[in-house]
């Protein structure tokens, strides 16, 4: 059992240490927050006694031997980093990094170190999206794809506002591309890897981060296209378009419900029963990598830094700059 901590304490940190616990592969063992109160609070949820507000003091806990980082994407390079180099494996939520030189570097230190280097793209570890894969045998040569995540957020009226959330605040390395239009490039390059050419356009808000956008991706045999959106919502699935028929997946993040529509109008479901708390995978493939899983530790490494190369050219020529940038 791998006993690790976890740096912040919202929402997505509690369903990841609830993951982690249900795959029966790791053992939250301490709680850092740069408030000491909300970190005890977090703590006593799950009976964990150690908390900490100084990342120095965790870093230097030997008895934690991986750390979930689930603060904003502009500090994840520099605390991954950071973690790492006191001889701590880290998953660091999605996007890894605020652009591709600091993913490269953060890999580089996991490499040097000794230690796991993984980012939490849950989607790629699911029951489900394993039958996307096995769905491409049976769809014949495939011509076209369209791959969407559009969702209102809860605080885009605070943008309105005039409050300036995180969320749409370049200071933080965020935006819609970066948040959920990641599940669309990471989908893409899981499934066909990395496209010969990649062409995005978006909407930038006043702040300077994207609110929507769209993208096509060009591979020899065929193009994908890409929407996402923080400030509208979308009820179309995903699709994946073959000549003998579609593979149409029910939210790209989730994939909730698989099926193909053959040409002759029959229907094939491909939908596998998966945990309610989809992130238990990805913490299982995790666990899996720390025990000695190479393969898997390669492939989710390839993905990321391809993934985190593929946005940063697209935030380049849409024009959203972040601090970490420059």
């Amino acid at each position: 059992m791998i006993k690790f901590a976890v740096i912040g304490t919202n929402w997505i940190t509690q369903k990841f240490v609830q993951a982690a616990h249900e795959s029966q592969s790791m053992q939250l063992a301490a709680v850092y927050s740069r408030n000491l109160d909300s970190a005890a609070q977090f703590a006593q949820e799950f009976d964990v006694e150690t908390t900490y507000n100084s990342l120095d003091a965790l870093a230097n806990d030997k008895t934690v031997e991986a750390v979930y980082i689930a603060s904003p994407n502009s500090l994840h390079c520099e605390q991954s980093i950071f973690m790492m180099d006191h001889g701590k494996h880290v998953i660091c939520e999605k996007p890894v990094a605020s652009n591709i030189d600091e993913a490269t570097r953060m890999f580089e230190v996991a490499q040097k170190n000794g230690v796991v280097m993984f980012e939490a793209y849950k989607s790629q570890f699911l029951p489900n999206f394993k039958q996307i894969q096995l769905g491409l045998e049976k769809i014949g040569k495939v011509h076209k794809a369209h791959i969407n995540y559009c969702q209102y957020s809860s605080r885009y009226q605070k943008y309105l506002n005039g409050e300036n959330p995180n969320t749409f605040n370049p200071a933080f390395s965020n935006g819609s591309l970066v948040d959920i239009g990641f599940y669309c490039v990471a989908a893409t390059v899981a499934l066909f890897g990395k496209p010969e050419n990649a062409q995005a356009s978006a909407k930038l808000l006043d702040s300077g981060v994207d609110a929507h956008g769209c993208a096509i991706f060009q591979y020899p045999e065929f193009d994908v296209t890409l929407a996402h959106s923080k400030v509208s919502d979308s009820y179309t699935p995903s699709e994946i378009q073959g000549e003998l028929g579609a593979i149409i997946i029910d939210h790209i993040a989730e994939c909730t419900d698989i099926k193909i529509r053959y040409r002759d109008g029959s229907v094939e479901s491909l939908t596998q029963a998966q945990s309610e708390n989809s992130m238990c995978y990805e913490a299982q493939a995790f666990a899996s990598c720390i025990a000695g899983d190479n393969t898997t530790q390669a492939q989710a490494q390839q993905r990321a830094l391809t993934v985190a190369k593929l946005i940063t050219e697209m935030r380049q020529q849409v024009g959203v700059v972040y601090p970490a940038d420059k």
